[in-house]
């Protein structure tokens, strides 16, 4: 890894978001995943890219074979509550980025774990009612997760939303290298992501694909935990 790239994604603890670029790098991989397994799985809807959900309305009301209002409705709704949490997990711990990364992956955490136990308790395929609470459920996790990245702000990495970044790329608007190189990784993460969770929901199933997400989860509050002792300068809310 040249310096160029080892600064822009693995910045010190001195710089203004310091180790929060690999951990919403590791969330955007997240990301992919459960949008993989939800789509593939839970009949054709995202749990953490709205616009999507949006659009699936509309061609289901049109009349589109394979897409549910209901589910789209679902996933819409519950990724509102998640990100009305996420709002209120930023007003008590806004102060300290490390910490309210740190609590809302905890809380995103125990939410796909809850996902990943129902899927374990179901039968394949799911049934309606299962695949509806598993949309909820996650859906709400990712709530939290997009409102949480909003609130950190870390350049070119929102870990829910490529549209920008793919325009950034493509224009070449804030032509900063270290920006660019951001880009590119998380558009690799989501990919990647998308890629992991695609394969396991299909080869292998649902629930592994949920205990992927899961790892991913735990990891980045651990980590947030663990690269935020002592206080330094990239916790600071400004």
């Amino acid at each position: 890894m040249g310096p160029a790239i080892r600064g822009a994604l693995l910045p010190g603890p001195g710089d203004r978001h310091g180790p929060l670029v690999p951990l919403m790098i590791a969330l955007t991989l997240l990301t992919g995943v459960v949008d993989a397994a939800s789509y593939l799985r839970l009949g054709h809807v995202f749990v953490a890219n709205m616009t999507g959900n949006v659009v699936f309305v509309g061609f289901a009301l049109a009349g589109a074979g394979g897409l549910s209002v209901a589910s789209s409705l679902i996933a819409l709704g519950a990724f509102l509550l998640g990100a009305r949490a996420g709002g209120r997990i930023g007003a008590a711990l806004g102060g300290h980025r490390g910490r309210l990364l740190r609590a809302s992956s905890a809380v995103q955490a125990a939410l796909v774990a809850l996902a990943l136990l129902v899927a374990l308790v179901s039968v394949a395929p799911e049934p309606a009612g299962v695949r509806y609470a598993l949309t909820a459920v996650l859906a709400v996790s990712m709530g939290i997760q997009n409102a949480v990245a909003t609130q950190l702000a870390v350049p070119e990495l929102t870990t829910t939303v490529l549209t920008k970044t793919l325009t950034g790329l493509a224009s070449g608007s804030h032509g900063e290298s270290a920006l660019a190189i951001r880009r590119v990784a998380s558009v690799l993460a989501m990919a990647l992501g998308a890629l992991a969770g695609g394969l396991l929901a299909l080869e292998v199933s649902v629930p592994a694909a949920l205990a992927l997400a899961l790892a991913l989860a735990c990891t980045v509050a651990f980590a947030a935990h663990r690269a935020s002792r002592g206080d330094p300068a990239w916790t600071r809310a400004k």
